[in-house]
């Protein structure tokens, strides 16, 4: 039977045991409880400085407090469904160790403006953890670049075949993704760490309380300046969120490539067996796991932020009990994008490059008629005019089954008189690649310089 004390005497029976469970939250909500420890000891700490408490009160809340937060870590705490909530689980066993003092803790506040702000201790210090994940996979990331800046593999538009680009130019590609998702975080930790206690249910309260003090206390940057949007307020977890979104969308995308890079139809990589599984009836597969999940969890990501911005659109100021379904997806998010960081900077680590493979390929498609063209246009023939020109030697060399660079020259002499010997110094892979000699090119003199940057940023 739920004990009436929670609620007091206002209702004359007690919750349906289907409405308990349905309502309850403490099955996941729990995972807030260090923090919501933190925030009440802060809140207890504010109290007894405004005079709203006694110093005896105060140390025993702190007393309790301790002793909780050891039997959670510890496995002992015993968590009920007829609490409802993490907060009345940690609050009444508060009073059954410390007495009255364990009830004057929630003077001069509310559940609302408690779960804000234990949310926002959560994801500050989720979001603190996920920029040294996204950092490590930055290492790795340069630590493989540093070692292929001169291996050359086809770059792709379409999926086909466009230009030769070096694979350390290809990686630092996604070390540019992740500079912008930890940019985004850090930008998003900034609302993060606004305090909501002290908005108490919705419009403030008549204790004469200090928010800045508990602010400081709990090393936010600020307070949230509305009681109503204090209490209501969502938008940092669906910002955050959507920054989740976009990491685990720029890793499907790397993950794809994986993949792809992986089948023996590329052939460009392999990636480690402890990342990988077999097939229960092909003995000879070995199968992409880890990418594949990623790019399946992304799918996840991505639900749980639409559920976010659908949960709050029709929503009247101030707290709805709506709000409670905010948890499990935020929750996730964090769990799914932290697992995913960690894993992907160990297995970037362990990818075995066939440089070879990639090389026949870039040799394919005729990678290197762009430069052909350019070298017209040097020459002083219209870029259109050269392109056309170009057309048309690269179906002399498919109908020959030749790379453009096998056509001798007085061949090519047949398309533009303005080519001369020194046209094989542009069609060659190496000279695509070091004509393109300027920052953000693709030559292996700027891609050095890239990862040295990078590897400088790392450290700011």
């Amino acid at each position: 039977m739920q004990d009436k004390d929670t609620w007091s005497g206002r209702f004359a029976e007690p919750v349906a045991e289907l409405v308990k469970r349905y309502t309850a939250s403490v099955g996941f909500d729990h995972k807030l409880a260090m923090f919501d420890i933190q925030g009440s000891l802060a809140h207890a700490q504010m109290l007894a400085a405004c005079g709203i408490i006694a110093t005896p009160d105060l140390n025993d809340i702190k007393r309790g407090l301790a002793q909780i937060e050891n039997e959670i870590i510890s496995g002992e705490f015993v968590w009920s469904l007829d609490l409802e909530d993490v907060h009345l689980n940690i609050e009444k066993r508060l009073t059954a160790l410390v007495g009255d003092a364990g009830k004057r803790l929630h003077t001069g506040r509310s559940r609302n403006d408690q779960v804000a702000t234990d949310i926002r201790l959560y994801l500050r210090h989720a979001v603190d953890e996920l920029l040294g994940l996204i950092k490590s996979l930055q290492s790795a990331l340069l630590d493989l670049a540093g070692q292929h800046t001169h291996t050359i593999m086809p770059g792709f538009t379409h999926l086909q075949v466009a230009q030769p680009i070096s694979f350390a130019h290809h990686l630092m590609a996604y070390f540019e993704m992740l500079k912008r998702d930890a940019e985004r975080l850090r930008d998003c930790r900034k609302r993060v760490n606004r305090l909501p206690l002290g908005a108490a249910a919705l419009a403030g309260t008549s204790y004469p309380i200090k928010r800045e003090y508990v602010a400081e206390l709990l090393d936010f940057d600020g307070v949230c300046e509305n009681s109503l949007d204090a209490v209501s307020d969502r938008d940092f977890a669906i910002e955050f969120t959507a920054c989740a979104a976009l990491v685990m969308t720029h890793l499907s995308r790397f993950s794809e490539e994986l993949i792809l890079w992986m089948s023996p139809r590329f052939g460009f990589i392999d990636i480690a067996d402890r990342f990988c599984t077999g097939s229960s009836i092909m003995p000879q597969k070995k199968n992409p796991d880890v990418p594949e999940l990623v790019r399946g969890k992304t799918g996840r990501v991505n639900g749980h932020l639409v559920a976010l911005l659908t949960l709050m659109k029709g929503q009247p100021l101030a707290y709805n009990k709506d709000n409670q379904e905010d948890k499990e997806p935020l929750f996730d998010t964090v769990e799914t994008l932290t697992q995913t960081l960690r894993i992907y900077a160990d297995m970037i680590a362990g990818i075995k490059v066939r440089p070879e493979a990639m090389r026949n390929a870039a040799l394919q498609g005729y990678a290197t008629a762009t430069d052909l063209a350019d070298y017209l246009v040097k020459k002083g023939v219209p870029f259109r005019d050269a392109h056309e020109t170009v057309a048309v030697a690269v179906r002399f060399a498919e109908q020959r089954g030749c790379d453009l660079s096998a056509i001798s020259l007085a061949e090519l002499q047949q398309f533009s008189t303005h080519i001369g010997e020194d046209v094989y110094q542009v069609l060659s892979l190496e000279g695509s690649l070091a004509s393109r000699n300027h920052i953000g090119g693709t030559a292996p003199q700027q891609v050095e310089a890239a990862i040295a940057r990078a590897r400088a940023s790392l450290t700011e």
